[in-house]
């Protein structure tokens, strides 16, 4: 875990930091795949590979969001608790 933050300069194998680079370009503000890039994946990818860890990509982003957009907490987290993600506290929700 402590290798994601700097992946680049880490050793971790050329392969998995190709599967970092599409999910930094997936989940970034600036979203594109030019041909270079996709050469590059396809090097060490299959087709049916890409669209797998696009999937899985967009699965969890989408889940973040979801979970951002609704304040979801674990279930560990108390009131008063260092928010999981930046931003206000939630709000009370009617029960039910």
């Amino acid at each position: 875990m402590a290798k994601l933050a700097d992946y680049e300069a880490s050793d971790l194998p050329e392969r998995t930091k190709m599967a970092l680079r599409l999910a930094d370009r997936l989940w970034g503000d600036h979203r594109s795949v030019d041909g270079a890039f996709h050469t590059e994946l396809r090097r060490h990818f299959s087709d049916d590979q890409i669209l797998d860890l696009g999937m899985c990509i967009a699965f969890a982003s989408g889940w973040q969001r979801f979970v951002e957009a609704f304040q979801v907490v674990p279930d560990r987290w108390a009131a008063g608790d260092p928010l999981p993600w930046p931003g206000p506290a939630p709000e009370a929700r009617p029960s039910g």
